[in-house]
């Protein structure tokens, strides 16, 4: 017949395997485990064999207590008063003496090594089975040995009369089987002992593989491995900074990111964090002692943004991003709109402009005409020559000549100090590019909208230093704030569209002090705010036979010319 099939698939078993488990916590569990139950085990068998020896000795010391008590010279004299005899004196004395004591037996030798006494009667009279010459010799003996009675632990005295002649020996033996039996009878107890301290060791062995349980998250140790592998990938592998702190705020690790934006090494693991850093705003942060999200923070020449998040250890991990491109670009981008702004002023100027000259020329007006032109081109000229004649770098005198359009736009009078000159001999110009646009851009901040709005920069070199001076006629910062202003995210200002504020005086201040320099603030000529940075070594050796205070070579503005 052909087997009917129901349709159902047949179930499939699945064998259980038996081994190693794969968990942190049953590993450990196990391996405790074993640990104690081997030291419960060789504490148990090292207490054992010191214990047979002791209860060994112990019976010999007794066997010859009982024989040194027995051998008497009383005892000596019944060798002397006949043939051994079962109902002799000696015999008497010495089960007396058994029966006492709980002896296996009391054996009274002569020299011969003749039994005058033994508890089996049939043996009086015959020699010793055992060597009794040691004890004859006057030595006591001690020994676990076997006989005609079997296994015992032995005593043997010499026998002495009463001038002290060795007449023979007393030999006392103590059952061995009951040595024995004490032995397994302290066995028990131990055993019970040992359970105990296992079973309070098994107890102490899964209380701490469940605290491990919790702390590794029931991880195996695969698992565990394959994080720490992927972590150092990631760690290494990302292009953000990770720093990771201790509850006692130093540091545990630090990605290779995070040692090239902060300029560390290595060795910083393990160290406080405020004696790597030192002190300042990105130790602040780091450590949690300024809170936020996103802070900006200035390390070196690098413009930092830090978030720090706190771990469940008391520890925590911060993140930092390198925003100085994107910073710098978002400068770039507000120089650009201020640019903007300008032609776009420029544009509706020169709107009216010719609107007017169109006007003068419909009037028949050619002379006024010529005149309203000429005065035109005569002030914006003379705003180019000023500024490149006493500057003779030409990114400056650009961007000098682009600010003064920007302030005229705004209702600010932007003007050079007369003893102001600036060789074109800067050894960075875009560095001091960087420090004068964001001075005159806080400086146009300040003065717009004040009565008489002006703001005034200076140039001074000496020798090879650089003294730049710029005021305003703004409201000045009180003497409380003079410092905070260059603290990396302080400012009063709303933030721009590209990030945030508060970096420009904290730059400053920092490319001031990686050359050596200064950057201070304090009242202005004007009523306002007065910025003075020195910048040492800002300027190269000037060439042989030129004067410091000449230019090396002529601006665009004076080759025109």
């Amino acid at each position: 017949m052909t087997p009917v099939r129901t349709g159902f698939p047949r179930p499939l078993t699945r064998r259980r395997r038996f081994g190693w488990p794969r968990r942190v916590f049953a590993q450990v569990l196990l391996m405790q485990l074993a640990v104690a139950t081997g030291v419960t085990v060789l504490a148990t068998g090292l207490f054992l064999a010191p214990l047979s020896a002791q209860l060994d000795d112990q019976a010999m010391r007794r066997a010859l207590a009982i024989a040194g008590t027995t051998a008497s010279p009383r005892l000596a004299a019944g060798l002397t008063g006949g043939p051994p005899s079962a109902r002799g004196p000696v015999q008497t004395e010495a089960e007396r003496v058994r029966a006492a004591t709980g002896a296996e037996y009391v054996v009274v030798m002569d020299t011969r090594g003749v039994r005058w006494s033994h508890p089996d009667p049939v043996q009086i009279g015959r020699v010793v089975s055992t060597d009794p010459s040691a004890a004859l010799a006057g030595r006591e003996v001690m020994e676990i040995d076997s006989g005609t009675l079997g296994r015992s632990a032995r005593g043997k005295v010499p026998l002495r009369d009463a001038d002290g002649r060795t007449v023979g020996a007393v030999s006392v033996g103590i059952e061995y089987d009951s040595v024995r039996d004490r032995l397994l009878g302290a066995i028990p107890g131990l055993l019970a002992h040992a359970g105990g301290a296992l079973a309070v060791g098994a107890l102490a062995a899964y209380l701490i593989s469940r605290r491990l349980q919790r702390q590794t998250h029931d991880l195996a140790f695969s698992d565990i491995s394959a994080l720490l592998a992927e972590r150092e990938a990631m760690l290494h592998g990302i292009r953000e900074g990770v720093v990771a702190l201790d509850r006692t705020g130093s540091v545990r690790l630090m990605n290779d990111e995070a040692q090239r934006l902060l300029g560390l090494g290595p060795e910083a693991a393990g160290r406080p964090l405020d004696e790597v850093l030192g002190r300042g705003r990105t130790a602040d942060v780091l450590a949690g002692r300024v809170t936020g999200e996103d802070l900006v923070t200035v390390r070196g020449h690098r413009v930092l943004i830090a978030n720090r998040m706190p771990t469940d250890d008391g520890g925590a991990v911060a993140t930092l991003r390198d925003r100085t491109e994107l910073e710098h670009l978002g400068r770039e981008l507000d120089a650009t709109r201020g640019l903007i702004d300008a032609l776009r002023a420029q544009d509706h100027e020169h709107a009216n402009r010719m609107h007017t000259l169109l006007g003068l020329l419909e009037l028949e007006m050619h002379e006024e005409a010529v005149e309203f032109v000429t005065e035109v081109v005569g002030v914006h000229r003379a705003t180019a020559e000023q500024v490149t004649e006493k500057v003779h770098d030409p990114l400056l005198a650009a961007l000098l000549v682009g600010k003064a359009t920007v302030a005229a736009e705004r209702g600010v009078s932007l003007r050079l100090a007369p003893d102001s000159l600036l060789p074109d001999r800067l050894v960075d110009p875009r560095e001091l590019v960087t420090v004068v646009g964001n001075l005159v851009d806080n400086a146009l901040d300040a003065a717009a909208g004040t009565p008489d709005a002006r703001v005034g920069v200076s140039f001074r070199t000496e020798d090879r230093t650089v003294v730049l001076r710029v005021s305003d006629s703004g409201p000045g910062v009180p003497e409380e704030r003079r410092e905070l202003i260059f603290t990396e995210g302080w400012t009063t200002k709303a933030p721009p569209v590209h990030g945030k504020r508060g970096l420009g005086l904290a730059l400053v201040r920092r490319l001031a002090e990686r050359r050596g320099g200064t950057a201070t603030v304090a009242g202005g000529p004007d009523g306002g705010a007065e910025f003075a940075v020195v910048l040492p070594d800002a300027l190269s050796d000037a060439p042989a036979g030129v004067p410091s205070d000449v230019p090396a070579a002529l601006g665009p503005a004076e080759e025109a010319r």
